[in-house]
């Protein structure tokens, strides 16, 4: 599966979700024309950031990020592939846990649906004013 099909897939299940969640993605995962992708980059804090945010607070998280690939980026040993942007990817992803936000690499749907899915069933956190 293409990372572009799998974020089509997760959007899709996220309009249907029983639960209505309020949702947005990055444009950088998707395949821009260069001018737009140029533009697009200069319009965010850091590069590498995750691909769908999910804002709904849940479970003492602020939100849920998922960043997509279209395969496992880790190595058998549970280790990160060596590569430059995903240790960027996850250090902004760690950037975003120490502000209380929930994040996670994900590479199948299935997985995907399930941690949205658990994710949501979380008790609402309370937010003050």
């Amino acid at each position: 599966m293409t990372e572009e099909s799998l974020h089509k897939q997760i959007c899709t299940y996220l309009k249907s979700h029983k639960s209505k969640p309020m949702f947005n993605t990055d444009m950088s995962g998707l395949k821009l024309p260069l001018g737009l992708a140029i533009k697009s980059a200069k319009l965010r804090s850091n590069k590498g950031f995750p691909d769908i945010i999910i804002y709904e607070p849940r479970g003492g998280y602020f939100g849920l990020f998922l960043e997509l690939k279209s395969k496992t980026p880790y190595k058998k040993d549970g280790k990160l592939r060596s590569d430059g942007h995903l240790g960027n990817q996850e250090k902004v992803m760690l950037m975003l846990k120490e502000r209380g936000f929930l994040c996670f690499f994900m590479w199948d749907f299935d997985c995907a649906r399930a941690t949205i899915d658990n994710y949501l069933k979380q008790e609402r956190t309370p937010t003050e004013l």
